[in-house]
């Protein structure tokens, strides 16, 4: 089978990624093989391309958000992020099995959907319907996903007002999803196409900077910079949550500026399977608007370094041939 693997990570212009043959890997006990249809493309697949998160083993295919088929039985599938816990630590008992020590994730500790085939536990896959598109499919798993506890981690009051920092594929789905529960939702990006995107999708705004106080926050863009601004802009008793497995340094934090008033600052790690039922229960009875950039399987390198220039407007998704 055809697979892309993280070869030598670095700068996407130095070409970490590289188009290999490998044999169809073999699914072990509990376990399922599923052929791929597409992948969606994460930033933390960049994050692992380009050395920002420490490759756990050599030559990894990245991808985690998975459309396929299981074979042997045609069901229709996702595999996500969380691949793995050990269901028995203080963390797993008490239902955070996000923080489990001995969690392992699909595109880091084992090979993910940058290929033709991907193996998965059986128990961390969930059922997809087979009547809908695929490339709209795959952004719930890990964009959808991920949001989905963003938002309840920023204790966002009803018809508050929600500040969403960076505007790609997690935010336009997190975006919907408050505006549904009557938040009024601001957003803040650099790109213009993001800033488009955001007002159509219903945001009250779309600028440099919020242009009330907020009431809640959340962090997508990996820029530990922002972090100050963004708590700057909250009302009193306030919450920004970081929605990133990296971030860069943060700057010196004020005090009086940044977090009196009780403003909160708090990390998103991960999810729970029982996020993922929950998010995806929703968002297929209430589809949202999915806006995705298709590539062929072939462009993955082109696909993770147009989401490294920011060249991206919604979720990139690979299409298998």
């Amino acid at each position: 089978m055809r697979a892309w693997v993280v070869d030598r990570p670095g700068p996407m212009a130095s070409g970490p990624l590289r188009l290999v043959e490998r044999d169809v890997p073999r699914p072990g006990p509990g376990e399922v093989l599923v052929k791929v249809e597409v992948c969606g493309v994460c930033r933390t697949d960049l994050h692992l391309a380009e050395g920002d998160l420490a490759p756990r083993r050599p030559r990894t295919s990245p991808g985690h958000q998975v459309v396929g088929r299981v074979e042997g039985t045609g069901e229709r599938v996702g595999v996500a992020w969380l691949r793995s816990t050990c269901g028995t630590c203080r963390y797993c008992r008490r239902g955070m099995e996000n923080l489990c020590p001995r969690s392992t994730y699909t595109g880091w500790d084992a090979d993910g959907g940058y290929a033709e085939y991907v193996v998965a536990p059986a128990d961390y896959v969930y059922p997809l319907p087979s009547d809908r598109p695929a490339v709209e499919l795959a952004p719930l798993l890990c964009a959808g996903i991920i949001g989905y506890r963003a938002l309840s981690r920023c204790d966002l009051p009803q018809g508050g007002r929600l500040g969403i920092y960076g505007f790609g594929a997690s935010a336009h789905l997190t975006a919907q999803a408050a505006i549904a529960q009557g938040a009024t939702v601001h957003a803040v990006s650099r790109s213009a196409a993001s800033r488009r995107l955001a007002l159509e999708l219903g945001a009250a705004s779309a600028g440099d900077r919020p242009p009330e106080p907020l009431d809640a926050a959340i962090l997508f863009a990996p820029v530990g910079e922002l972090v100050p601004p963004a708590l700057e802009a909250l009302d009193r008793g306030g919450t920004l949550a970081v929605a990133g497995i990296h971030l860069t340094d943060i700057p010196v934090l004020n005090y009086e500026r940044h977090l009196f008033q009780e403003r909160t600052l708090r990390s998103v790690t991960a999810n729970t399977r029982a996020d993922g039922r929950a998010y995806l229960k929703l968002a297929l009875a209430r589809p949202p608007r999915v806006t995705t950039a298709p590539y062929a399987f072939d462009e993955a390198d082109r696909a993770l370094g147009d989401l490294a220039a920011d060249r991206v407007s919604g979720a990139a998704v690979l299409i298998m041939d």
